[in-house]
């Protein structure tokens, strides 16, 4: 036996050990296994060449092919990943090779062997088909050669396998959007890139060459837009939630209330970052017999409820609490309708009215109810955090209205109009008192000269409220001293990162029965009875508490007008805080812009003292006195919180919306970070996003959920202490 011979049946001894060792294409030591056929006359060559790549580091199994007619057996059995031709010793040619290769495999690479190899060889072997050829004798620049031709296999592969599965991803996508009952838009930088034949049909386009290329927003309304813009912001940086619907309006479907329901996914698509947008088949065209009932309730013309459905409702709402907040009665009527009638006729003064009360329905709540209370006014049972919310919804309501002109056919007019407002009270024994009293704040208004908001300020009502404030005082006194209080947490969600966890912190109180009452109860009778202070103390003492058991980096507390004019309330802070050692920079005080601009001089003076202790600052419910700025460069807060009841139009409102903004580039050049107050659904949100607020908080982020069932005596003065004489 030659020396060669015998080397290669070492080989083949190593190589069956090899074989049985290894485990999906990997050796003993992990390595990945090379399957290489080398094609020659010559066995001392296998072995030459195995010896070679071993050194280089590649654990390789030769197969021998000394037969041409070998080749396809091996390419057809083996996996192969290279192929080795010695020109010298080989019966066919490169070419020759080459051409039986690509009938098994095209993407395996061809290395040719050759005694000397010059310039011109090389190029002849590669023009041929070969990668590359090499001299039998530089075994270095043979290693570098098979490792530089199998990497760039194992590339080519893997990016071959990725297209195949980027081509099967797009058809199966393309087929779950043909399938699919929804209509399917993908949207790329707020450009449509495809849709299925469900969208086409809803927008009544005959083909897709209709569609793509044009910008999402050609399909809704003006009033929808900045809602449905912000939500593929927020889809793209992933902050818009599983299943969250957004309601917007189109011009152009089939749904006689143009109304639709989107959703938004975002994926990656072509390596792009894509938005999948989805509206899904109104079921409630499946129920005809309920869209008749429900219309026989409404008045055809302002589509709001009859009176005795709306007067129903009502007295169903204030049989129950609100969720939280407080109930508010708002009588609607448009001044001087006579005039109207003068400048449109009598035959379209109910298409005016209805644009009237299209405008008061795009301003109200989902929670809100309205009704034709009688003639040309509205009655609407609004939910808010405060009184004084529903008196701003009012005005600025009147300064909508106003700003407007209402068209009908070739006629046009101006409008004003006048609103009364009355809060859901005891004081009232009936629902016939509730709405007395609602439309004498009416005609308070109209006596002031009209177009405005008047809040229900009546004698009767003062007299009556003074009986209850004593009865409430004695309430609170108890609670104060029985430790009825209870603190309740808000989640503060980030709409740019969630890197900090915030609450806005709340106060509820217990009745002796352990039932719950709502701030919106107690705490208008503390303010008017100067026991706004205790609440606050309690409150900062709660909060304390609540750090010491969470992991929460910023807590929100309230402080009152009654604590900002008491001299002594940064004292007391200041003992509190050294008392129990407590990180103050967990801390934002919060007071209500209105409070901070009438007791500029005060607020000023208890900021800068918050500041030395290390307490953040925020001004609360900003945004009512739209774009007063000078408040932000005097006082230098850390957060400002726009106010709640600018969501409720923001949505539908392009001013509202531009005055916003305005005020949150104003924040954020003074480094101020900007809070929604009270956000209730997916569309607020949207819309917040893309005018580049902070944070947000309300219901649609959570509910306030309580989290301090009891106080903790071990740190804490007496409550009792706090209903000092100032109470009484």
């Amino acid at each position: 036996m030659s020396g060669g011979a015998r080397l290669l049946a070492v080989y083949k001894i190593r190589a069956d050990t090899d074989i049985a060792g290894r485990c999906k294409g990997r050796d003993l030591d992990g390595r990945h296994s090379i399957s290489i056929a080398v094609l020659t006359d010559n066995q001392d060559d296998v072995a030459l060449i195995n010896g070679t790549l071993r050194d280089a580091g590649h654990a390789a199994h030769c197969h021998w092919i000394n037969n041409p007619k070998d080749l396809g057996k091996t390419l057809s059995a083996e996996n192969v990943e290279l192929l080795i031709l010695n020109c010298d010793s080989y019966q066919d040619s490169v070419r020759q090779v080459i051409k039986q290769k690509d009938r098994f495999n095209p993407e395996v690479p061809v290395i040719a062997l050759q005694t000397e190899a010059d310039e011109a060889s090389i190029q002849k072997a590669m023009a041929n088909g070969a990668c590359d050829l090499v001299s039998i004798g530089l075994k270095d620049r043979l290693k570098s050669v098979v490792t530089r031709e199998l990497r760039a296999l194992r590339v080519e592969r893997a990016l071959n396998s990725t297209i195949h599965s980027a081509t099967e991803y797009k058809k199966q996508l393309k087929d779950y959007m043909q399938s699919s009952a929804s209509a399917i838009a993908l949207v790329e930088q707020g450009i449509i890139t495809d849709v299925n034949d469900a969208w086409l049909s809803l927008f009544r386009s005959a083909s897709n060459d209709e569609v793509v290329g044009l910008p999402l927003m050609d399909n809704f309304e003006s009033e929808s837009q900045a809602a449905i813009k912000g939500a593929l912001i927020a889809a793209i940086e992933g902050k818009w939630a599983a299943n969250e619907k957004l309601i917007a309006r189109s011009h152009i479907t089939s749904d006689d209330t143009n109304e639709v329901h989107l959703e938004f996914r975002k994926f990656s698509f072509d390596n792009e970052p894509c938005v999948q947008v989805r509206i899904t088949p109104d079921r409630s065209s499946e129920e005809p017999t309920k869209l008749v009932h429900d219309a026989l309730k409404r008045d055809p013309t302002t589509l709001f409820f009859h009176r005795a459905q709306f007067l129903d409702r009502i007295k169903k709402r204030l049989s129950r609490k609100p969720s939280s907040g407080t109930h508010v009665l708002a009588y609607v009527r448009v001044d001087n309708f006579s005039g109207v009638l003068e400048k449109v006729g009598i035959l379209n003064s109910d298409e005016i009215l209805a644009q009237f009360a299209e405008v008061v329905r795009k301003r109200m709540h989902p929670r809100d109810v309205a009704g034709r209370f009688e003639g040309t006014a509205l009655m609407v049972l609004l939910e808010r955090g405060r009184v004084r919310d529903a008196e701003v919804w009012g005005k600025q309501l009147c300064k909508n209205i106003r700003n407007r002109t209402f068209e009908v056919e070739d006629r046009s007019t101006n409008l004003t109009c006048t609103v009364g407002v009355c809060a859901a009270n005891e004081i009232f024994s009936s629902l016939e008192e509730f709405v007395a009293a609602t439309i004498d704040a009416y005609n308070m208004g109209m006596e002031a000269g009209g177009n405005t908001a008047m809040l229900s300020e009546s004698a009767d009502e003062d007299s009556k409220q003074k009986e209850f404030d004593a009865i409430w005082v004695k309430h609170l006194k108890s609670a104060l001293m029985d430790d009825r209080f209870r603190l309740a947490q808000l989640p503060i969600a980030g709409l740019r990162s969630d890197g900090i966890e915030m609450y806005d912190l709340l106060v509820r109180m217990l009745d002796e029965q352990g039932n719950s009452v709502l701030p919106s109860e107690f705490l208008p009778a503390a303010e008017r009875n100067n026991m706004m202070k205790n609440i606050d103390r309690w409150m900062i003492r709660a909060a304390m508490d609540f750090c010491h058991e969470s992991e929460a980096d910023r807590v929100f507390v309230r402080l009152s007008r009654q604590s900002v004019l008491d001299t002594t309330t940064i004292a007391w802070m200041e003992q509190e805080f050294d008392d129990v050692k407590f990180d103050c920079t967990r801390l934002v005080m919060q007071i209500p812009e209105r409070d901070a601009a009438k007791h500029i001089k005060q607020t000023r003076a208890i900021v800068k003292q918050l500041r030395k202790m290390g307490v953040g600052f925020a001004i609360e419910h900003y945004g009512v006195d739209q774009e007063r700025f000078q408040i932000l460069d005097i006082l230098k807060p850390d957060y400002i919180k726009v106010d709640g009841e600018l969501m409720h139009t923001l949505m539908t409102d392009p001013d509202m919306q531009k005055s916003v903004e305005k005020i949150v580039r104003a924040a954020a050049e003074r480094d101020i970070k900007s809070i929604a107050e009270r956000v209730e659904n997916a569309n607020a949100m949207a819309v917040l996003f893309q005018l580049g607020l902070d944070y947000m908080q309300g219901h649609y982020v959570n509910e306030p959920e309580v989290v301090l069932q009891a106080t903790t005596a071990s740190n804490r003065v007496s409550l009792a202490e706090l209903t000092a004489a100032k109470a009484g």
